[in-house]
């Protein structure tokens, strides 16, 4: 029960680097790297009967190799919750939600974090920055004080307060910044320049993708060694839909699976889509998204480094790419709490919110299996609510 981790790889050209070494993008074309396991090898141990109930029960496709550096805080193994009322309502029978606001600081940033600061700590790391929209400084708040190592977040100026709360008492160094959360990366990566810390920014790092993949891995469990029609997940970053798409590949390897994929479906703001837009126009790369507005911030992300890769996905799995406004986004929050018992982020309710126009347009059948994305907790976003 060992990690079989070989190398990395970019994302982009396919370079080859090594993976004990503390590294960010790929030094021949600066974009992600990706890393690789003896997926031989893996599949001769990997067995999940009686392990932990967490992420780490696939340790062997993940990358920390050392179970003394592994930092636990109960991340992953959240429920997929078969939304049966909601699903009766909206012609969806078969419609299920992975709920990821039970996750440690409430959402599935806890995945990716756990992994990369584990693995980085590993290999020496003296402190980390992350620039961040809120869930993601809260998560890595949280794990560099589980190591007991210092962590610097830069979030927007007006980020919701009880983000900034939790990160100060977990005792991170919170910057705010004027700006989008383009702007607090290029802050943040002064601060790692000035201070020689490391940057875990979304897929500026390999590991984080690491984590987030271990929810489709969740997924084939849950469903008792099914993968469902149509996955639908909302993307800012869009680390948990690349990680998801490269388990598939892991799985199919290993000879969990056949060939056969979920559709992937890519959900956004209409105030910050850039990913739809590109989609939409069959280009390979998303252009910046000019005045991005959404009053859900972790899809507030008007540029993406791994925008190829996620737009991959979505063609070579047939899937999609649609935006919700955010009107929508309240409207499908409430909707969902009421039916199913879970109070969603609103990047979750979007998810809904797709569906309901999925299906709408027949793009879903009623006969189909559905997994929604709730990636977070409402509670962060209580003031969205505070007029009633």
């Amino acid at each position: 029960m060992t990690s079989t981790l070989t190398h990395l790889e970019c994302g982009a050209c396919g370079a080859r680097h090594d993976a004990d070494v503390l590294q960010n993008l790929c030094t021949a074309c600066g974009k992600p790297l990706l890393a690789r396991y003896d997926l031989e090898k893996a599949a001769r141990t990997l067995r999940t009967g009686g392990r932990e109930a967490s992420l780490w029960r696939y340790r062997e496709v993940l990358p920390v190799r050392d179970d003394a550096h592994v930092l636990r805080l109960g991340e992953g193994w959240t429920p997929l919750l078969h939304v049966a009322r909601l699903g009766a309502e909206i012609g969806c029978p078969k419609l299920y939600v992975k709920d990821e606001s039970l996750n440690p600081t409430t959402s599935f940033k806890a995945r990716g974090m756990a992994a990369a600061i584990s693995r980085a700590v590993e290999l020496g790391a003296p402190g980390f920055v992350v620039p961040s929209a809120g869930n993601a400084a809260s998560a890595l708040a949280a794990y560099a004080a589980r190591a007991g190592m210092e962590a610097h977040v830069f979030m927007p100026a007006d980020v919701p307060g009880p983000f900034r709360v939790e990160c100060k008492v977990l005792g991170a160094k919170v910057t705010l910044v004027d700006g989008l959360i383009t702007d607090c990366a290029r802050r943040a990566r002064e601060v790692a320049a000035e201070r020689g810390l490391f940057d875990v920014s979304t897929l500026r790092e390999p590991y984080r993708v690491e984590g987030k993949k271990t929810l489709a891995y969740e997924v084939f469990e849950q469903l008792g060694g099914a993968l469902p029609d149509v996955m639908i997940y909302p993307t800012g970053g869009g680390t948990g839909l690349v990680g998801m798409w490269k388990a598939f590949d892991e799985m199919q390897a290993m000879g969990w699976i056949d060939g056969r994929r979920p559709r992937m479906v890519c959900v956004q703001s209409a105030g910050c889509a850039p990913i739809v837009r590109a989609f939409e126009e069959g280009e390979q790369f998303a252009k910046p998204w000019e005045n991005a507005r959404t009053l859900a911030d972790g899809l507030r992300v008007p540029a993406a480094l791994g925008d190829f890769l996620i737009l991959r996905a979505l063609r070579e799995s047939k899937g999609t790419a649609l935006s919700i406004d955010d009107g929508e986004m309240i409207i499908c929050a409430e909707m969902l709490g009421r039916h199913s018992g879970i109070f969603p982020a609103p990047e979750g309710a979007a998810t809904l919110a797709a569906l309901l126009r999925l299906a709408k347009d027949g793009w879903v059948s009623e006969s189909e299996t559905v997994v929604l994305f709730n990636t977070g907790s409402g509670l962060k976003y209580h003031a969205l609510w505070a007029h009633d």
